[in-house]
């Protein structure tokens, strides 16, 4: 296991926005001088809100915050002024404190109306509580605690007598609500003539392929919703986060769908054309502007089972591993994905971005940036900010797709992306297409100098020197001498002992940063991240280790 994913951590220095810059191009060496660095679109809408906020923007306790939003309100239930301070504080608020707890304070001010006879203040809470259920209804059904808090309040409200405010704090209406989101992209079914169909997709040119992978990607972009992101960060993963995990899922299943279609052709000839075409389905996937399924393509393309292939790579033109190289260099994480920000960021209209690079984007401010100031006040700046990152993702979905979908096709393809495979099953048909050579790997070939497939029994004793104890006998065949298949029991069962043991396998991990897209070898999955995404065994640096 040679490359673990790594836990959540951010990075130093938080990101703050894209930077403009001349017009992005695979090239590794920019053509011209970079321009001076321009204000991104949430940047932007962050001063605005700022400015309509006036003092609040300094920062405000949670009680003067929550007094806002009640005011913003007027006798008639209209809002009587801007919005925005309702948007970012029921989108956001969890950061600070849990929604059933933001409705007890609400509830608790209501009582508290009530026993001043204040019944103006009592409607204008009732109006604040029902913009709430309008606008972000999804909280009442997947918080539990919300829902049961919000009974409470309901019957008390009802003990009291006021029936219209009963009504106002209604709930029963959200299970009415269409609880599927519907596609922005309208699926055309077939009317021609059915074409034969394979699951190797023969029939399909780059164009058609890159077009229904970025409407499956599109769709699954499009359900993460809201409060998706703010779980993300109030729970610090995306676990319990189903539209995210699908998301992920169907990434790491692209390039896993990838890597197999290279593989299934029985011949590097063959192997090296379905090699190129993913090639100019990346290309595709460029001019599309869908950089999340980009980054998953070319991910696989360059998966170590498929880059070890050295006979298939010798029948890929010059020209092809020119453009991987390119797209490579694209997608690299060097300097915060400083090349992704700048395509990105000069990217209008409909765009699909690379979802870890903005979580940990999200991650970075999240933890960069204190809930409260010095004083004691909530930090509304950090609100805002988290807020219209959010949001910009948000209102991408918004845009529909310049393309077309063909029905028979999205199901074929999510048939196909739906057959999982393990890691192990992918690479034992990688060396079936083409046999490893006999010189022994990773920490076997540090010791075995003459590269005879053998080490002697004291170059044996300094690998197994991590272990307090032997578990089993080694030296089968040759007096004095251990082949690489006694070393790989060795390593088996002394695997599956430590496991049993609850001792963990002695590797010795370090943090890693690396420069192009990486895949776990241990679950299988993306490494998502800015820098120092994983860990690497310290004593096994070799390209095909596992």
């Amino acid at each position: 296991m040679g490359t673990l994913g790594k836990a959540r951590e951010a990075p130093r220095k938080p990101s703050h926005g894209t930077r403009a810059a001349p017009k992005a191009r695979l090239e590794t060496k920019p053509t011209s001088s970079p321009l001076p660095a321009q204000p991104s679109l949430a940047q932007i809408t962050q001063f605005r809100m700022m400015v309509s906020l006036g003092h609040l923007a300094k920062g405000a306790s949670l009680d003067d915050l929550v007094d806002s939003c009640i005011q913003s309100f007027d006798a008639d239930g209209n809002l009587c002024r801007s919005n925005q301070l309702l948007q970012v504080m029921l989108t956001m608020h969890r950061i600070i404190i849990s929604s059933a707890e933001l409705l007890r304070k609400l509830m608790k001010l209501y009582k508290d109306a009530l026993e001043k006879n204040s019944p103006g203040l009592c409607l204008k809470i009732c109006y604040f509580v029902r913009y709430w259920i309008t606008e972000f209804w999804i909280m009442f059904k997947m918080d539990a605690s919300l829902t049961s808090t919000m009974e409470e309040f309901q019957e008390f409200v009802k003990a009291s007598g006021e029936e219209s405010h009963c009504r106002l704090i209604d709930t029963t209406q959200i299970n009415s609500r269409d609880w599927s989101r519907k596609l922005t992209q309208r699926i055309k079914s077939n009317t021609s003539k059915k074409r034969k169909v394979s699951l190797l997709f023969d029939h399909l040119e780059p164009e058609e392929l890159s077009e229904h992978l970025t409407y499956l990607e599109f769709k699954s972009f499009r359900r993460i919703a809201f409060s998706d992101y703010q779980n993300y960060l109030v729970n610090s993963c995306v676990k319990e986060n189903p539209t995210m995990e699908r998301s992920i899922a169907l990434c790491n299943g692209i390039s896993q769908w990838v890597q197999l279609m290279v593989l299934s052709r029985p011949t590097p000839q063959l192997r090296a054309e379905v090699f190129i075409k993913f090639i100019q389905v990346a290309q595709k996937l460029h001019q599309l502007q869908n950089f999340n399924t980009l980054m998953a393509v070319i991910g696989g393309l360059c998966h170590s089972s498929i880059s070890r292939l050295k006979e298939t790579s010798s029948h890929v033109p010059q020209e092809i591993n020119k453009v991987l190289g390119e797209m490579t260099e694209l997608l690299s994480s060097c300097r915060n994905y400083e090349n992704y920000r700048r395509a990105y960021g000069e990217c209008t209209h409909f765009k699909i971005p690379i979802l870890g690079v903005h979580l940990k984007d999200l991650i970075s401010l999240y933890e960069a940036m204190p809930d409260y100031l010095e004083d004691g006040k909530v930090n509304v700046h950090k609100l805002l900010a988290l807020y219209n990152h959010i949001n910009e993702l948000v209102q991408l979905q918004e845009m529909p797709p310049p393309l077309d979908a063909n029905k028979d096709l999205v199901h074929l393809l999510t048939l196909s992306l739906d057959l999982y495979y393990t890691e192990d099953e992918i690479y034992e048909l990688s060396y079936a297409r083409e046999p490893r050579n006999h010189k022994a790997p990773s920490v076997f070939k540090n010791y075995d100098h003459d590269q005879d497939g053998y080490i002697s029994q004291e170059e044996f004793e300094k690998i197994a020197a991590s272990f307090p104890f032997s578990f089993c006998v080694m030296d089968k065949d040759r007096e004095g001498l251990i082949s690489r298949d006694e070393i790989t029991a060795y390593f088996m069962r002394a695997s599956s002992i430590y496991s049993k043991l609850g001792l963990g396998f002695p590797h010795n991990f370090q943090e890693t940063t690396y420069l192009k897209p990486t895949f776990c070898d241990n679950c299988a999955g993306f490494l998502w991240g800015v820098i120092k995404q994983g860990y690497r065994c310290k004593g096994n640096k070799h390209s095909e280790s596992r």
